[in-house]
């Protein structure tokens, strides 16, 4: 689920410089430094997300999408991908009990917000753009604070358990110790 700090009825008092930032979300290009460092990256996440997404031109597809999303918004790619399978399980036709939908969850009333009540929210590319563009704000709002960022966009809702989740997913799935996580 994605707090926004307002709901289509008190829309409002959403927060002005999220919906900037989400206007504001520049064209894809290429994330990557150079191409060693694509295939690298992208063969051990396709490992790793094989289970849970068998198509493997969808899998490559989804994992350059959300490098891309990911780098454009000043995100970890592992930090995404983590949300991504606690908020829908790699499920980009998810739709939550508030409405909420794709993979990173998304909630509809966005669309209207920022101008653009046209975009399809199961279409990986636009739920990526959103959803990233979405929790980097709180992250910035939090001033790097990954436990306050994630609370904000998850409603604040059951939010020791949804972090554990995420912090979880992230250390034991998507990010090798030789990484190093930082906030």
């Amino acid at each position: 689920m994605l707090l926004c700090l307002a709901t289509p009825a008190n829309s409002a008092r959403i927060d002005p410089k999220l919906i900037l930032a989400l206007k504001q979300s520049a064209e894809e290009t290429s994330s990557f430094p150079n191409s060693l460092n694509a295939l690298t990256w992208l063969t051990d996440m396709s490992t790793r997300l094989e289970d849970r997404v068998p198509d493997t031109f969808y899998r490559i597809q989804l994992l350059n999408t959300v490098h891309a999303e990911a780098t454009r918004a000043g995100l970890r790619p592992e930090l995404v991908l983590a949300l991504i399978e606690v908020e829908s399980n790699f499920d980009r036709f998810a739709v939550s009990r508030s409405n909420a939908r794709g993979l990173m969850q998304v909630m509809p009333f966005w669309k209207k917000e920022i101008g653009h009540p046209r975009d399809n929210l199961f279409h990986p590319g636009t739920n990526l753009r959103y959803g990233c563009t979405i929790l980097k704000f709180y992250l910035d709002m939090a001033e790097g604070d990954i436990g306050e960022a994630l609370a904000r966009y998850n409603g604040r809702h059951e939010i020791a358990d949804y972090l554990s989740r995420v912090m979880l997913s992230l250390n034991e799935t998507w990010l090798p110790a030789s990484y190093g996580f930082n906030k």
